[in-house]
């Protein structure tokens, strides 16, 4: 029993951990997230107490919306949390990486594979859809995405390559749409084919220069 109880806890520990971290992060972006939860929740419950009143069961009404209210608040929590974590990341170094990394299903990611003085890079994923090559920084990283893709092509000939430039400007993806832009593209390999291009391209390496100094967002690990 009492074992039991110990690997309870342990398992409810790290969630509490995650919505704390993660109630930190959209608290310093949007510092009116308190307010905004503790306004949602009260509003959906004197609702439901208003609807239990005028059915003549005031204390039935807001004993069901209590898990409603939660739900909302909850539910509204995520939409904001999200658009906060990437507003947090937003600019830095590397922050495509961060995104593409986090994609866990059908794709992997070798972050910046090519990287230059003024902080500009690539970075190489590959999934049913190929190889997609995703730069960040100014003009220069045009270049490098195709000394990239020569590279990409002469280890894996054949395999369809796509370029995505992140930012808020016209042919540009923003770090936001990142991940439902890969997502979306469409499948041209088999499990297996990705599998052999995963493989061949691991003789290509990984960053052509060490990162250079600076932030990095949480959550990167470089390989």
């Amino acid at each position: 029993m009492f074992k039991k109880k110990s690997k309870e806890a342990k398992i409810k520990t790290p969630r509490f951990q995650t919505f704390r971290d993660a109630y930190k992060v959209t608290s310093s972006v949007k510092p009116w997230i308190g307010g905004a939860l503790a306004g949602i929740f009260i509003v959906v419950l004197v609702v439901g107490v208003v609807l239990g009143i005028v059915l003549g069961h005031p204390v039935y009404g807001g004993f069901v919306t209590i898990p409603l209210a939660a739900l909302a608040t909850m539910f509204f929590f995520t939409r904001v949390a999200g658009s906060a974590a990437y507003a947090s990341i937003e600019g830095q170094i590397g922050a495509g990486a961060s995104v593409l990394m986090a994609i866990r299903k059908g794709w992997t990611t070798t972050p910046a594979v090519a990287v230059n003085r003024q902080q500009d890079m690539v970075h190489r994923s590959v999934g049913r859809a190929g190889i997609v090559l995703t730069g960040e920084g100014g003009f220069a990283v045009r270049q490098m995405m195709q000394d990239e893709k020569k590279k990409s092509e002469r280890f894996a000939p054949g395999v369809p390559i796509t370029e995505v430039y992140v930012g808020d400007g016209d042919g540009q993806v923003p770090i936001r749409k990142l991940q439902k832009h890969l997502t979306k593209l469409p499948k041209k390999l088999s499990t297996h084919q990705m599998r052999e291009v995963r493989a061949r391209l691991k003789a290509v390496g990984g960053m052509s220069m060490p990162i250079p100094k600076g932030p990095m967002p949480k959550g990167v690990k470089i390989r």
